[in-house]
């Protein structure tokens, strides 16, 4: 691979000019050398006083061609390193702007297309990216500040307001359990983030195994009738009998269990919640669809950022989390996350690839 990289360089092509550059140089030379010293070999036959002069003419013409050929291989040198510095002072210059001014600025392209032009590219793209997770934990330390004041706030008004009355054990009890509540929220928002962070790292890959997505489906689905039925929604199953993935059984049964819940939570009051797995084409397919309002098409791309809430949501429980955790998940097993309109609702569908 580095061999093929190496002959379809651009500074290897340059490299291959130079030499032949030289090379047609030299048989240049040689070839006056040789004709000159056949000549003057024909023209002085006989003449034995003469081979001095010979020798001198041959030695001065291989110190010439020397002498050329070193000065020509130091031009060479010098006009391909210094392509290769300044291109590389370029790459310099702008790590030196983006230190001092920030992540705005880029590497500029001389459009060759070559391997610099390349590693450019490269390099673009990953400050790209890390100019999009530096605003992804801008706005994650801002939703969290957000988050955190309202039951913050919340807590020291009952605590404040606890001190300056007399005590009351029915009024002390549920000071202390609306306390804990917020406690827990608070607790269980950490507990999101920190389970979110630990899938992204890829931590967790050794606990990957062959197993039934079905059979975790259906857990899920048991886990959950009651609750769907609290709130007369119809919750089902349905597709293949046997679906295989490799991955990690805990993991896909929390995607699935927040997949279901939040379909549960926000599809339509006596309707239905379906869970469908399927295999397709190697793969396998696992679609949760409810008959709720659904998600707007030009909101769709920002439900799996942490902390979003649709407007439709906010007064709900939840963080904004939980689809941040399946989409983690979804890319730890390299699986695509989808949303569909269910006409009326939302379909969600994993689709993982061929294992």
């Amino acid at each position: 691979m580095l061999l093929a990289k190496t002959l379809r360089s651009s500074t290897f092509r340059l490299a291959l000019i130079a030499i032949a550059v030289f090379g047609l140089i030299v048989a240049a030379i040689m070839a006056y050398v040789y004709f000159g010293t056949l000549a003057y070999v024909r023209s002085r036959v006989g003449d034995a006083g003469d081979h001095g002069d010979f020798t001198a003419m041959i030695g001065l013409a291989m110190f010439a061609v020397a002498m050329l050929l070193a000065m020509l291989a130091g031009l060479a040198a010098v006009l391909v390193t210094r392509r290769t510095v300044g291109r590389i002072e370029e790459i310099n210059a702008t790590s030196r702007a983006i230190m001092l001014s920030g992540l705005d600025r880029r590497i500029p392209l001389r459009g060759s297309h070559d391997e610099w032009d390349r590693v450019a590219e490269n390099l673009n793209l990953m400050l790209d990216r890390i100019e999009t997770l530096m605003g992804e934990v801008k706005q994650v330390s801002d939703n969290v500040a957000h988050d955190l004041r309202t039951p913050l706030t919340r807590m020291r008004g009952r605590l404040e307001k606890a001190y300056h009355t007399p005590r009351d054990s029915e009024a002390d009890a549920a000071l202390i359990g609306d306390t804990i509540a917020d406690l827990d929220a608070v607790l269980g928002m950490f507990a999101s983030i920190t389970r979110i962070s630990e899938i992204e790292t890829r931590a967790r890959k050794g606990a990957f195994r062959r197993l039934n997505l079905v059979e975790v489906a259906g857990e899920v689905v048991e886990l959950y009738d009651a609750a769907a039925e609290e709130v007369a929604t119809r919750l089902s199953i349905s597709g293949d009998r046997e679906v295989s993935v490799t991955g990690d059984r805990d993991l896909l049964f929390d995607a699935i269990a927040n997949l279901v819940d939040n379909a549960i939570k926000h599809g339509r009051a006596g309707g239905q919640v379906t869970v469908t797995c399927r295999s397709a084409g190697g793969g396998a397919d696992i679609a949760i669809a409810d008959d709720g309002p659904g998600i707007a098409a030009a909101q769709r791309d920002h439900v799996f950022k942490r902390f979003t809430r649709l407007e439709q949501s906010r007064y709900t429980p939840g963080n904004g989390l939980g689809l941040s955790l399946v989409a983690a998940v979804a890319r730890l097993h390299g699986a695509e996350i989808t949303l569909h309109d269910n006409a009326p609702g939302l379909t969600v569908r994993l689709s993982f690839p061929t294992s």
